[in-house]
Order: C-alpha cells, then sequence, then structure tokens
C-alpha cells in the first residue's frame, strides 16, 4: 500500500516556545534542554569553536540517531562544549528528485522537539541546500565546515555521505579532519534489538513499514510508537450518529500510513509541544481512510474514537495518534448496521490489545 503525504498543512508554531519535561517512548527519561535554531547561515559564526557536531536528516529522529546523538553529547560533556546538529529542510531529495522525493516522519518542528529531548545545544537548519550539494567532499569541508563551524569533533554513522554526488565517505572525512585538526568518531549500526547490527535503521525502513501497516515494526526501529499530529478539525458528524463519536485531524505534512484500522492512543494538547511530549495517552481505535460507506468523494480522512466513557470537548486541541497496531483494512459497508457492528468489533481488538 502506498504512503500518502498529507500536503495541507497547519501552522506548526501555536504556542511560545518554553521547556517542557516529560517526553514518550525512550525518550521519557531524557533530560531537556532549550535548543538554539540557526536558519540564518551568517549567524553560524556567533557559535563558540570547537562544537561537537553531526550532519543529517534526521527524519523520525530513530534509534540510530538516537545512538549517534548520545555518542555527541557524551563527548561533548567530556569536553565542555556544545552538541550542534545540522539538518535539511526541506530535505534535499525534494530539490533534486521532487517526484521520488520520500515523506516526511517527522516535520522540521516536530523534528527540533525531539532533538530538544536528547539535549541538543543547537539545530542548524539549511533551507538552501543546493550550494552545499554542488560543493565538492573537500570543498564542503573547507569552504562551509571549517569557515562557518570549525567542528572539534565530527560524530556520524558508517553510511555517512556528503559532497557533490555524495561522493564524500565517512573513511574521506576522516582523512580531511587530521590536517584541520578535527577528530572523526563513527558510530555502529544499531538494529532493532538494540546490538551493533551490519544493517542500519533507517527513515526509508520506516516508511516502508508504515505503508505496509506494520506499526510495531515502525516503533521497534523508532524506538517509540510512530505519533501522528495535527491540529482538530471538524468532522462530518458520522461516527457520533453511529453511537461511536470520533476526534479529526489534519497532519502536519507527515507520510500517512497504511489505510485501515489501528488499535492505538490519542495523546491532546493545546499546541504541539503538548502532543509531542504528551504524558496522558488515552486507548484509542484510530482510522486512516476514506468513508466509502457514505461518501461519494472519499476524502482521506484520520479520525480515532476514544475508548473511554467519558472525553472533554476535543475542539481547537492537538492531538498525536499513537499507531501500535494493525486490526484491519478499510472496507465498504452495505449498511449503516453492518459499519456499526464492524466498528464494535474494532474497538474491542483495540481495547483487548492495549490492556
Amino acid at each position: 500500500m502506498p504512503l500518502h503525504r498529507q500536503d495541507a498543512c497547519v501552522p506548526l508554531y501555536p504556542c511560545r516556545r518554553r521547556r517542557l519535561s516529560v517526553g514518550y517512548g525512550c525518550l521519557l527519561n531524557q533530560r531537556r534542554c532549550s535548543v538554539r535554531i540557526i536558519e540564518d547561515h551568517r549567524e553560524l559564526n556567533s557559535l563558540p569553536k570547537g562544537v561537537v557536531l553531526t550532519i543529517g536528516n534526521f527524519d523520525g529522529v530513530h534509534r540510530g540517531h538516537q545512538a549517534i546523538l548520545t555518542t555527541a553529547r557524551q563527548i561533548a560533556r567530556e569536553r565542555q562544549t556544545q552538541v550542534a546538529v545540522m539538518t535539511f529542510d526541506p530535505h534535499p531529495a525534494v530539490l533534486l528528485n521532487p517526484d521520488h522525493a520520500p515523506g516526511i516522519l517527522t516535520p522540521l518542528e516536530m523534528k527540533s522537539l525531539l532533538l530538544e529531548s536528547l539535549s541538543v545545544d543547537v539545530l542548524i537548519v539549511i533551507k538552501d541546500s543546493l550550494k552545499l550539494l554542488n560543493l565538492s567532499p573537500e570543498d564542503f569541508v573547507d569552504e562551509f565546515l571549517m569557515a562557518n563551524l570549525s567542528p572539534s569533533v565530527m560524530v556520524e554513522g558508517p553510511d555517512f555521505n556528503f559532497g557533490y554526488g555524495r561522493s564524500g565517505t565517512i573513511q574521506t572525512l576522516r582523512q580531511f579532519g587530521g590536517p584541520r585538526r578535527f577528530e572523526v568518531v563513527e558510530v555502529p549500526f544499531v538494529d532493532i534489538n538494540g546490538e551493533n547490527a551490519t544493517e542500519k535503521c533507517s527513515s526509508s525502513s520506516i516508511r516502508r513499514l508504515l505503508a505496509s501497516g506494520d506499526a510495531r515494526g515502525a516503533s521497534q526501529i523508532l524506538g517509540r510508537p510512530f505519533r501522528l499530529v495535527g491540529k482538530t478539525i471538524p468532522g462530518r458528524g458520522i461516527g457520533k450518529q453511529l453511537g461511536y463519536p470520533t476526534a479529526n485531524i489534519e497532519a502536519t505534512g507527515q507520510v500517512i500510513p497504511a489505510e485501515g484500522v489501528y488499535a492505538g492512543y490519542v495523546v491532546v494538547g493545546d499546541c504541539l509541544e503538548d502532543v509531542v511530549f504528551g504524558g496522558l495517552r488515552r486507548p484509542a481505535a484510530i482510522s486512516i481512510g476514506r468513508a466509502k460507506t457514505f461518501l461519494s468523494d472519499h476524502p482521506l480522512l484520520l479520525e480515532a474514537h476514544l475508548l473511554e466513557d467519558h472525553v472533554e470537548n476535543l475542539r481547537g486541541k492537538w492531538l498525536g495518534f499513537d499507531l501500535m497496531r494493525f486490526i484491519r483494512h478499510q472496507q465498504r459497508f452495505e449498511t449503516k448496521e453492518q459499519l456499526k457492528q464492524q466498528i464494535q468489533k474494532d474497538c474491542d481488538k483495540a481495547l483487548n490489545y492495549l490492556i
């Protein structure tokens, strides 16, 4: 099944940035700090020299990324310096091959919050990556890294590439580092069981698993459930008519997993920060798909029925949908009664799995 990308995005900055205290999944116990975001390259010279730097898309901030960032943080603490992450927005593939660009697991604001939870001090966002992509590996190091950042350590994975045509490798970087007095630390691949592996945890693997509805497999690589986030939008009231009211969201530019019904949780908050790091999750049956039984235009809907007796008014709230387990594919029913019976079966299965 194909992955969908939600093109109509809602604003990602409805609240003032503030310190948050709670994460989710494997991020629950991580110390949080305030991350400085730099989008203007002219600000790079204001950073202290000798930062510990890592470069990548970090889409999903999965367990492989977390291993790199944990290593970077440990080195930075030993050297009493800062951890800087350099990432790209949009994804370079959007500029190089827009028709085949991957969907995004974590839009920029969500990614920045996840990186913040891992004690990243500085997030450098490259908006026009074409200029850097056209530099040779050596020119990238000299004209960009050394001229603007002068890192003391670069921390990367075995598959790191940089420069024109991705011709620079981790070995190339190490060769350049010696004469320029920065170290290169290579972090081994991490498999889904947490051990060193010959194959990597990757964002593309997560997208592939989500496209097939394998929410559990995706969560193993992420180290936490895949979470769709968005602000509530008005529904058509069909679920309420059937006795199963739903909360509907418009996703924030994330990839949309395989259509179907999932067991999961809903996190409620007043803004994006709340739902990225919300502590209270409510069990739910989550539906991704099109109301084929009732609607002729079949718009894609992201909706959840909370499996609790008393649910507060969610209008105007931000929600996070945690996908835990795939229950079934979408179906068309001949009557409302058939649909109602199936919804009850879905809710029972979801509750049995979640309890």
